[in-house]
């Protein structure tokens, strides 16, 4: 059974290994789960599915292999052994339970009420006070009312099931050819990590408390550390105005992913291509502006550099003097790009257009190759592979 949910997972590229197969299997064999679906979902989940940016697959996967698992569970019931389901009741009835069920004969009378109604019952039912289902008052089934009455099965109210968390895909949104949002982004982001403790000692260390306290033989000696901080240095550069105002929603989300993701960041507008001055509030672009010199001198070639803009434009705006569509530049955008080349170690270009879109503006060639190739399309697996360039040594 388990070879072809792992055959499932593959086929939904999923990157599952035959080591996680193998846990779930010693994980069930272990009785960590048994006999329900609820359980066994989330189980095989955390043990195959590594990222959560593949959890969406997974539902698919799971559907795809357990379809028409609600039908089958109701022709299975039929087969539980009457021990089981002995069991089941004692376990799951109160002391108060357990004495109404009196007035129906006992549990045994009640067990065997319910093994003839399955033999007679024909199909499912909702409703009513004799047959097993949901609802109703009968005194079998789930999500209705009877005070002498057993659960059998997760429908009604409860909606509990393994069976609705995948057709829900309440992950969907995670996958990595889907929309972006800024819990993806955040997610890609993460790839450029660097952890570091710097600053004052305010976070418990319970590790270091436990060594001291055993050195000094039992007398508790509390130990504080710094907390652990993102010490990568980020310098965001975002195109505004004119054709990234289709982006500007997918944008903000960028923004506000990398505001959250990196505690040094520093950010920059310009419009369409760098030229010699930037600015931080697009209300007041005209008359508070930076010279983009002294964002080379400001900062160092330790801090990573993200340009954000769909490279579309009319490529005298990248190759010659006098080319924004603005202001006349006295020198050319290559020109100002070549020096943050030269400057900063790694510098990546993120593109709101997908990547087969690329070829046909002649200037994001040209942007491309400036960057030296480095030109990602803004999408999960964009902004992972780039985060990852930027990563490296």
């Amino acid at each position: 059974m388990l070879l072809t949910l792992f055959n499932e997972m593959r086929v939904a590229k999923v990157p599952v290994s035959l080591r996680e197969l193998l846990d779930l299997v010693e994980a069930l064999q272990q009785h960590v789960t048994f006999a329900d679906m609820d359980e066994f979902y989330y189980l095989a989940r955390a043990i195959l599915v590594k990222d959560e940016r593949h959890f969406d697959k997974f539902d698919r996967a799971f559907g795809a292999y357990f379809d028409g698992l609600e039908q089958l569970d109701e022709h299975l019931q039929a087969l539980i052994p009457e021990d089981w389901l002995r069991q089941e009741f004692e376990r799951a009835l109160s002391a108060e339970e357990r004495a109404r069920i009196q007035t129906l004969g006992g549990l045994e009378a009640l067990i065997d009420v319910f093994k003839q109604r399955l033999q007679e019952q024909k199909g499912r039912h909702a409703g009513g006070n004799k047959w097993i289902g949901t609802g109703g008052t009968s005194p079998f089934g789930s999500g209705g009312f009877n005070p002498e009455g057993m659960r059998l099965g997760d429908a009604g109210k409860r909606q509990g099931k393994a069976v609705k968390v995948w057709e829900q895909r309440d992950y969907k949104n995670l996958d990595d050819h889907v929309e972006l949002g800024t819990r993806n982004m955040k997610i890609a982001l993460r790839r450029l990590r660097k952890f570091a403790r710097q600053g004052a000692a305010d976070e418990f260390d319970i590790d270091g408390t436990i060594d001291h306290t055993a050195r000094d033989g039992g007398l508790l000696n509390i130990q504080m550390r710094p907390e652990r901080r993102n010490r990568v240095k980020l310098l965001l550069l975002l195109d505004i105005g004119g054709s990234m105002d289709a982006h500007v929603k997918v944008c903000e989300e960028l923004f506000s992913a990398c505001k959250t993701e990196f505690k040094h960041l520093e950010y920059f507008y310009f419009h369409n291509f760098i030229y010699e001055s930037v600015w931080t509030n697009n209300l007041r672009r005209s008359t508070e502006r930076t010279a983009t010199f002294d964002v080379l001198r400001t900062y160092g070639d330790d801090y990573k550099v993200v340009f954000v803009g769909d490279a579309a434009m009319a490529p005298y705006e990248i190759t010659h003097p006098g080319g924004s569509v603005e202001h006349w530049n006295e020198e050319s955008g290559y020109v100002w790009m070549q020096r943050f080349m030269g400057k900063f170690r790694k510098l990546i270009w993120i593109n709101p257009y997908p990547k087969d879109a690329w070829h046909y503006t002649a200037s994001t060639g040209l942007v491309r190759e400036l960057v030296g190739n480095n030109m990602y399309p803004l999408s999960v697996a964009g902004l992972e592979e780039g985060m990852k360039y930027l990563a490296r040594a």
